[in-house]
């Protein structure tokens, strides 16, 4: 029963951010918005909703290295892997906006993330803990985050004059594109509850620790939804939309997701995810420095990205 759940849950993935894409970008004409926003937000924040319910449910449940590894897990996954394979795919158009601002915003949030997990470094306690005061730090960089994607808008309506022109639609077509887009949206999260759990009770069969089933299983399973929408909306060559959705994801999952987990309850560090979170930095670096060349993130640099990811989990694999 696990392996048809597993199953039905990445054809429910598939089918699921198919619809998602293309309701979403037809909610963003509707409303004058540029794609690369809707990327950032209503898509980034849907394919991330796995990794929400995983890490939310792990801190409950009091599995810190699960909800740690999770977020560090997806976001290299999706930096390198999706990326990568993506941009293999069709080349990735980067918006100068998205060089000069949301880029260097996730750099921020994961040397920001680097430094709460320091405490033994910085404050000469005994272990390391992302405590609930450090949730609230998170949440209020996520908020900034938030207004400033709303700002930018509000002011790509008022000012783009390509944005201007009068779109007449009626109540139907309107109610038709949020029915796809809520029924994507379903499709996505139930399909990636499916393969989280599927693919996480086979790795405990196995005997993998719980800092690895974070890193790998549940981290692949619950970024498949970015996977699967990114390459979708690469080949519709929507590529504002797949990469918004990477750099909202990763936002997303450090301030919002770790935030409100260590909300619900403080996490201590297993301190080996030192290494991964700094692999999560310098491929976040890596990603600025080729998108800085040329403006786009082309097939080499896919496949350098995607090369990365190989080398890294044969690394996590052999250090379990």
């Amino acid at each position: 029963m696990t392996y048809v759940l597993l199953l039905v849950g990445f054809a429910l993935l598939i089918k699921g951010a198919d619809y998602f894409v293309q309701g979403s970008s037809k909610i963003a004409s509707l409303l004058r918005v540029p794609p690369l926003i809707v990327g950032l937000t209503i898509v980034a924040f849907g394919t991330g909703s796995p990794e929400a319910t995983v890490s939310i449910i792990a801190a409950l449940e009091g599995n810190s290295e699960v909800t740690i590894g999770n977020i560090v897990g997806s976001n290299i996954i999706n930096t390198a892997l999706i990326i990568g394979v993506t941009a293999f795919i069709f080349p990735l158009k980067v918006e100068s906006q998205t060089l000069r601002k949301e880029l260097p915003f996730t750099l921020l949030a994961s040397f920001v993330l680097l430094v709460m997990i320091n405490d033994i470094m910085f404050q000469g306690v005994a272990e390391n803990i992302i405590t609930r005061s450090d949730g609230i730090i998170l949440l209020m960089f996520f908020s900034i985050f938030m207004y400033y994607i709303f700002e930018v808008a509000r002011n790509s309506r008022n000012l783009d004059k390509s944005l201007e022109v009068e779109v007449k639609t009626s109540t139907k077509e309107w109610g038709k594109n949020i029915f796809i887009t809520i029924l994507g949206l379903g499709a996505i999260i139930l399909g990636g509850y499916f393969v989280v759990e599927s693919s996480t009770t086979i790795a405990v069969r196995f005997g993998m620790s719980e800092t690895l089933v974070g890193l790998t299983i549940v981290a692949i399973g619950s970024s498949l939804p970015e996977l699967i929408t990114s390459v979708t909306a690469a080949l519709k060559k929507q590529s504002e939309i797949a990469l918004g959705n990477i750099v909202g994801s990763n936002i997303f999952n450090i301030l919002f997701v770790l935030g409100i987990s260590s909300l619900i309850t403080p996490l201590p560090v297993n301190n080996i995810i030192f290494i991964d979170i700094i692999f999560m930095i310098i491929l976040t670096i890596a990603l600025l420095i080729f998108s800085k060349t040329q403006l786009t993130v082309g097939k080499y640099e896919g496949l350098s990205l995607a090369t990365a990811y190989i080398l890294y989990f044969i690394y996590i694999i052999l250090r379990n």
